[in-house]
């Protein structure tokens, strides 16, 4: 498969505080496995530098830019010659890059929304930083973490002229089944955010306090230093990728907590979710629209509401029905779900937008303006 794609994103090479690396180094790596040629471009920035678990990914290629003007100056020609161009959602000077690929690029160039829902609240607020009103139509494919209604929203109301689902999803390779000792009752991995904690507060804390012989964790960063957490919780700044699979594997059930925004969305999964599942560890989530479509409650995945609910899982499901729950959200996730899907799905995508489009792909010359009167 001769393609080149370009991508522009958040990052890459560090994991630290953001769910978009993994999501990244999954579909990249398994665009590479297809042939596709995959240029990552990172702007280099200090918080990440401090912090990068992966500084050379070792599929496709990555580059750092400390400047947009840098990047302009040294990446043009990639842009304008290459198949298609993904600029990521919190891509740094992300309106004014969008702006820049959609003149330049010679290919498909899309919009890759990691945080759909957050997007369209800031876009509402006029407080979006990497998108514009004015550019959801410049670009010709719009690929979204949140699928659903959401789609035809982007379609009629911000004009996309394709939107297109792009799911999170995980790698078989990195997280599976491993015996290991169980340390805790119910788990939680999941950066600090202030929509998000109250229902933290109500679906692990007061359980956790209800119980206080039972064992919990949290890991992820950015909590606040004054946050009251009941001493049977263990807490972990910063668990790296590679440590994903033994956390999981170490819990009886592990918890997933959505954030207001993708909850009120609805069919927004997020990458954790399938990870879990693909540890077969029993996953308590909270309830949102269209979780159905990626799990079957009560038979892949447990949904609770309160804390009481979390408290009766936790106390009646026994160890039989928990790990059989959790066998067949692994099969589910192995079916559907793996970054090897995602890298089909995207490029399926790109062909049915050049299609469209009459942009032709995986030939030597690719420039949108002589082969669609753009200028």
């Amino acid at each position: 498969m001769s393609y080149r794609i370009v991508i522009l994103g958040l990052s890459i090479t560090s994991s630290w505080g953001n769910g978009h690396a993994t999501t990244y180094r999954g579909l990249v790596r398994e665009l590479a496995r297809l042939g596709v040629e995959v240029t990552f471009l990172e702007r280099d920035q200090p918080w990440y530098a401090a912090h990068r678990d992966l500084p050379q990914p070792p599929y496709g290629t990555t580059h750092l830019y400390d400047s947009l003007p840098a990047l302009r100056r040294d990446w043009h020609a990639a842009i304008a010659e290459a198949d298609a161009v993904i600029v990521g959602s919190f891509t740094p000077d992300g309106i004014a890059i969008g702006e820049w690929v959609t003149r330049t690029a010679g290919g498909v160039a899309a919009f890759y929304d990691i945080d759909t829902p957050a997007t369209l609240a800031a876009l509402e607020a006029n407080t979006c930083e990497y998108l514009a009103p004015a550019l959801i139509p410049e670009y010709d494919l719009y690929l979204s973490f949140t699928g659903g209604p959401t789609l035809e929203r982007l379609e009629r109301y911000w004009r996309a002229r394709r939107a297109r689902p792009l799911y999170c999803a995980f790698d078989p390779d990195a997280y599976y089944p491993e015996p290991v000792d169980t340390r805790w009752d119910l788990g939680y991995l999941g950066t600090y955010s202030d929509d998000r904690q109250p229902h933290l507060e109500s679906l692990l804390l007061e359980p956790a306090r209800a119980r206080p012989t039972a064992r919990f964790v949290v890991a992820g960063a950015q909590y606040p230093l004054d946050l009251d957490w009941p001493n049977n919780v263990a807490r972990y700044e910063h668990v790296p990728p590679s440590e994903h699979r033994a956390f999981y594997n170490a819990q009886r059930f592990t918890l997933n907590v959505t954030r207001d925004a993708m909850r009120r969305a609805g069919y927004a999964p997020s990458v954790r979710l399938f990870e879990a599942a693909a540890c077969g560890v029993p996953i308590i989530s909270d309830r949102w629209p269209g979780i159905d479509q990626f799990f079957t409650p009560g038979e892949e995945i447990l949904l609770a509401d309160t804390a009481e609910d979390v408290l009766s899982i936790l106390h009646n499901v026994s160890d039989s029905e928990r790990r059989t729950i959790g066998s067949r959200a692994r099969e589910r996730a192995l079916r559907e779900h793996t970054a090897a899907q995602r890298a089909q799905d995207l490029v399926a995508h790109l062909r049915e937008t050049a299609r469209e489009t009459d942009i032709h792909i995986g030939e030597p010359s690719r420039l949108k303006a002589d082969l669609a009167g753009r200028t």
